[in-house]
């Protein structure tokens, strides 16, 4: 049985995280390479945990995580889509099984808020962890200049924690952010869309949606 840590450890998957990554650096994205990767990974495993999938299951999730902004290899536009059409033939040649390939590509080819929605557990906690991720390490260039131009860096350097928790029925986006670098509005400025598909993920799981900036709740 193929494993999260058999994909985690190849090397081909690896180079295309990475040349991902570098097409993303060049037309001024944040890093979207293994530490986001991972975290997106483990984070989303421990949201099917919290709310009773097996550990089989978890290990689809870490696998659709880890690999899930695969398809900026291609092109930014379209990424999710063209993401699953790379992990069916990735984990169709690596041996993985009909129906353990079709809910990891679906949920990759649904985790983007332009044209994804959570069709399954397991692509509700990919959107959930992916779109949770919002940390002042994803920003490439952290000079005063460069935040000062760029709102998307802006709000990713202001996020200085960020923690998504289950418990009691809900799912918890807590988030501290430096309101001399970025207001809360600037957050929602370009986050909006991205909080309303984790709400709607939420719900597929059975959960209630808060967001909390700076201790205030949001949502």
């Amino acid at each position: 049985m193929q494993t999260f840590e058999s994909i985690r450890k190849d090397k081909a998957i690896a180079t295309y995280i990475e040349a991902a990554d570098r097409s993303l650096s060049a037309i001024g994205f944040t890093e979207h390479s293994f530490p986001h990767a991972l975290r997106v990974a483990e984070v989303a495993a421990s949201i099917l945990a919290a709310v009773g999938y097996d550990e089989r299951m978890q290990e689809l999730a870490r696998i659709a995580g880890y690999m899930h902004d695969i398809g900026n290899l291609v092109n930014r536009q379209r990424h999710s889509e063209t993401g699953a059409t790379l992990a069916f033939t990735l984990l169709s040649a690596r041996g993985f099984s009909p129906d353990e390939i079709a809910p990891i590509v679906s949920a990759i080819g649904n985790h983007d808020e332009g044209s994804g929605s959570p069709v399954s557990p397991l692509a509700a906690a990919l959107i959930l962890a992916d779109k949770s991720d919002v940390r002042r390490s994803r920003v490439r260039d952290g000079s005063l200049g460069h935040i000062a131009t760029d709102i998307h860096d802006r709000v990713n350097y202001s996020a200085t924690d960020a923690r998504l928790t289950v418990k009691d029925g809900e799912v918890t986006l807590s988030l501290t952010i430096d309101t001399a670098i970025s207001s809360v509005l600037e957050y929602f400025e370009i986050f909006t869309e991205r909080m309303l598909l984790c709400r709607k993920a939420a719900m597929t799981l059975g959960l209630r949606f808060r967001l909390f900036a700076n201790g205030q709740a949001l949502f």
